[in-house]
């Protein structure tokens, strides 16, 4: 509806027309907006709601209704601005005022774009001019990722006194009498293992830029980068072992059975050591390890040389592990029950069919202890105890007390006795928490180290081994426990596959992700 001023009409009536016109769009684009406003607002709520609510792997429907909110409030946000520039350009007005927005990085490197004012003052026409500032205006540009074939020159010498031969030594390279750079292989590994981009999809991106990368040659990569670093991961996981608080969980992975054809149910397992949360200052990290079934076996091999308290959820494989070999001595490991997944059995009732009160006044009990989790995170251990002990034991002996008239009054089958039994059952480990501050009220650390794994399932279908099970397993573990120490994944990579392979194996522990930061802040 726009229209320049030679193309509006002469006469009086047209004019009053075109204006009632562009009245009643702006009337119609301002009652879109607020429609929009609304409804963004509601799924706002509800993508808040939803992330309370979000505990883990088991809550994938959630994860899925969050991902379709996030999906439609981009649409609708993005078609929200697009409405405010036709609505601006209609009214002649700029687009609303937004929020104040945060200075970009420091750390980003600058291009400095001079634009050069008029030669002529507009005004007077004259020349002469006395500089008085400059205005600037920052903008967060993006240049797409490229390649570049670095050429590695080794000059030849020749001794006048013997004839001997002497040429410029150059470092090992990640891959031995390979062409990928350490860069290229750390870059490969981010987006399979971090960013759930298997290599054929990899393989069709780089051809984009003119780079022919078979999947297979990047596999190849893959399993050499992968032996270079087990020495790594070895060290990585002794670390993990060393502690004595440990999150333990596990979760399903697909992998395609040779020769058949078909896809069978593997499990990767994650063990993390985090102390953060208590104050305490040793780096966190995660290890992870496949296993083709989840035979009680395999967590009792991981946790063979380990002595603690294990988070975990309620797998019956962890049951042995709890048991004590002499009568008259504790078991080495002890379990910390997690009142997440509790919590996670009431919530589900809630989203069921029909009224759930005394599911609901589970969940308010239940996030009240959760307040107070939160108010003494990262407090010492003995404040952690002594709040619990004067605020949180109190609400979890009411709770106790309740739950037990609960389940007098409620069918024995019923799905809210059962959700009251599951605690119950669990009471003394779900307790051990409040007499030790050292202990976390849930097993949250595990199953935030599992989510990236849930979330790109569909990269195991090209694992196509139990093998490829083992090699993901060793790979994640230092990605992941790169980014619980605040680094880029794909950049401590590279530092590590550039130095690695002429890295003496005694000194290997150096290139932990924790060891890196400290030495480049040095």
């Amino acid at each position: 509806m726009e229209q320049s001023l030679s193309e509006l009409p002469d006469d009086v009536e047209s004019l009053r027309a075109i204006i009632a016109a562009q009245a009643e769009e702006l009337t119609r684009q301002s009652q879109r907006l607020r429609s929009r406003d609304t409804l963004i607002e509601k799924l706002k709520a509800q993508l808040a709601v939803l992330r309370r609510a979000r505990f883990g792997t088991s809550s994938e429907k959630i994860e899925r209704s969050i991902e379709q909110l996030e999906l439609a409030l981009e649409d609708i946000e993005a078609a929200d601005a697009e409405i405010e520039v036709s609505a601006g350009s209609l009214s002649g007005t700029r687009e609303k005022a937004r929020p104040s927005r945060q200075p970009l990085p420091d750390h980003l490197p600058r291009q400095e774009v001079v634009h050069p004012a008029a030669c002529a003052c507009p005004v007077c026409g004259g020349s002469d001019f006395i500089r008085n500032g400059e205005a600037i205006t920052e903008v967060l540009d993006y240049v797409p990722a490229s390649f570049r074939v670095v050429r590695h020159v080794q000059p030849r010498f020749t001794c006048k006194g013997c004839d001997t031969d002497i040429k410029g030594t150059m470092p090992s390279l990640p891959i031995e009498r390979g062409k990928p750079g350490a860069g290229l292989v750390a870059h490969v590994l981010t987006a399979k293992y971090c960013d759930h981009l298997p290599l054929y999809r990899q393989s069709e991106i780089y051809a984009r830029e003119g780079v022919d990368l078979s999947r297979s040659t990047m596999a190849d990569w893959v399993g050499k980068a992968s032996a270079l670093l087990e020495p790594l991961v070895a060290k990585l996981r002794a670390h993990v072992f060393a502690g004595s608080r440990l999150h333990g969980d596990d979760t399903p992975v697909p992998v395609l059975e040779p020769g058949k054809g078909k896809t069978k149910t593997g499990r990767l397992w994650t063990y993390v050591r985090d102390g953060r949360a208590w104050g305490d200052e040793t780096p966190p990290a995660v290890s992870y390890f496949y296993s083709p079934d989840r035979k009680g076996e395999h967590p009792k091999a991981h946790l063979v040389d380990f002595s603690g308290i294990l988070h975990a959820d309620g797998y019956a494989g962890f049951r042995e592990l709890y048991e004590a070999t002499q009568p008259d001595k504790p078991a080495a490991i002890q379990e910390a029950a997690c009142w997440a997944h509790v919590r996670r059995k009431f919530f589900d009732l809630t989203t069921s069919p029909g009224t759930h009160p005394i599911a609901e006044e589970t969940l308010v009990r239940i996030g009240e202890l959760y307040d107070i989790e939160n108010a003494i995170r990262g407090a010492p251990p003995e404040k952690r105890k002594n709040i619990r002990q004067r605020q949180a034991k109190l609400k979890i002996e009411a709770l106790r007390r309740w739950w037990d008239k609960m389940l007098t009054e409620l069918p024995r089958a019923s799905s809210t006795a059962e959700a009251i039994r599951y605690a119950i059952t669990r009471w003394a480990s779900l307790c051990r928490f409040l007499d030790d501050g050292t202990i976390e009220i849930d097993n949250n650390a595990a199953e935030r180290a599992i989510r990236p794994i849930a979330l790109g399932r569909k990269n195991w279908l090209f694992a196509g081994s139990d093998k490829g099970g083992e090699r993901a397993a060793a790979i994640l573990s230092l990605i992941e426990s790169a980014k619980l120490n605040g680094l880029n994944p794909e950049s401590y990579l590279r530092d590590v596959l550039t130095r690695i392979a002429d890295y003496p194996i005694n000194r290997v522990h150096e290139l932990l992700p924790w060891n890196v930061v400290e030495a480049a802040n040095q």
